[in-house]
């Protein structure tokens, strides 16, 4: 049996050839260069790309040429349609540069002239509130901390001294979130508040530690004038050598005067927190009554229930437990932390007294705060 003869070419295809493959190329490459928009050229990708253009035709011919013959014809095809691309791809940014100069010239609009909307927009101003708290106490030394709103339950309690007894734990404070199988032993919980951020900052952190950790947290209260399910805090620590509770008051202290003023009351009072000792209360002055209505069934007062008082948040020297349990030397360091609602800075900043209007989404109530930033 004799060998096949490979020199033998009995296929000559026209499409193939390299001046037919040049021609085809350098037309595609002039109606290219010819577009003068954009819409001109994607008619020429269409013509000179697409699946019936000229190229595609040639490029499918190739599976009709013998073997040793494909490799020079596929190369030379290949060649000339990737200049085609490159060409496409140049003037594509060269035409979307001179229409998006065009646009900025034709559609130009007058920032300066007067808006036509009613009502303006306002931010809402727990936001702003926020931040302001945020920019006191960096200006205090202090860093911001975030953490996730779904925590998981050992972060959320056992990390802060609060054992698997604690009364904090149940239903009636805690909102769980069930488990695959519908069972609420998940261990993972809508954030009670945002200490889990202070347990997870000295998890990876080193002291001297100074955080301020703004953030939504969730307990099962009742919507009322001064409670809400959902609600805001703002939470600091302290972590360092040589601190006392002399640190925390000084520091409480300093952030409700720039908060309010001299001029309204202040009250320290001992409580109990399992993630500080000791701790205690800080109470505000009520902005409504001004602690007239205690003791006068004249003048009630329902934004402070006739008390006097607005609890503002805790605070305390920080649990040795705690800081054995995140793996900081209780012999070493101490620490104060300290919570505080934002909704209750805001009521006393600016006279809300009812939290439901925070949260009912009335434009009225947001207007008059305005746009500031």
């Amino acid at each position: 049996m004799s060998a096949p003869n490979k020199s033998y070419d009995p296929v000559e295809v026209e499409a193939l050839k390299p001046e037919e493959v040049e021609r085809m190329r350098d037309a595609a490459l002039a109606a290219i260069a010819a577009a003068a928009d954009l819409d001109a050229l994607h008619e020429a990708k269409v013509a000179h790309t697409g699946d019936r253009s000229p190229l595609a035709l040639a490029n499918r011919e190739i599976g009709a040429l013998p073997p040793h013959a494909k490799a020079d014809a596929g190369k030379r095809v290949g060649q000339a349609r990737g200049a085609v691309n490159q060409a496409l791809a140049r003037r594509r940014e060269e035409l979307e540069a001179e229409r998006d100069a065009r646009v900025l010239v034709e559609e130009a609009v007058d920032v300066t002239l007067p808006y036509d909307r009613r009502p303006r927009g306002a931010r809402h101003p727990l936001t702003t509130l926020t931040e302001l708290i945020q920019d006191t106490f960096t200006a205090m030394g202090y860093q911001v901390a975030e953490g996730p709103e779904v925590e998981a339950e050992w972060l959320n309690f056992d990390a802060l001294n609060l054992g698997p007894d604690h009364p904090a734990r149940s239903m009636q404070d805690t909102f769980w979130v069930a488990g695959p199988d519908g069972s609420e032993e998940s261990g993972v919980v809508l954030r009670t508040h945002t200490s889990p951020v202070q347990a997870r900052t000295m998890l990876h952190s080193e002291p001297p530690i100074y955080v301020v950790c703004p953030g939504r947290t969730f307990r099962t209260d009742e919507l009322d004038a001064t409670h809400t399910p959902v609600f805001g805090q703002v939470e600091g620590l302290a972590v360092d050598e040589g601190i006392s509770f002399a640190d925390l008051k000084g520091t409480l202290e300093h952030f409700a005067a720039a908060m309010f003023g001299d001029d309204l009351e202040r009250r320290w009072r001992p409580s109990y927190f399992p993630f500080t000792e000791p701790s205690a209360e800080l109470d505000l002055q009520c902005f409504v009554c001004r602690g007239e209505s205690v003791g006068n069934p004249d003048r009630p007062c329902r934004t402070c229930s006739s008390e006097g008082w607005i609890e503002l948040g805790g605070c305390g020297v920080v649990n040795p437990r705690v800081l054995t349990a995140c793996g900081i030397d209780p012999e070493r360091y101490s620490g104060f932390a300290f919570g505080l609602g934002l909704e209750r800075i805001l009521m006393n900043r600016s006279g809300v007294e009812d939290m439901r209007d925070m949260v009912e989404g009335d434009v009225r109530f947001t207007l008059p705060f305005g746009m500031e930033i």
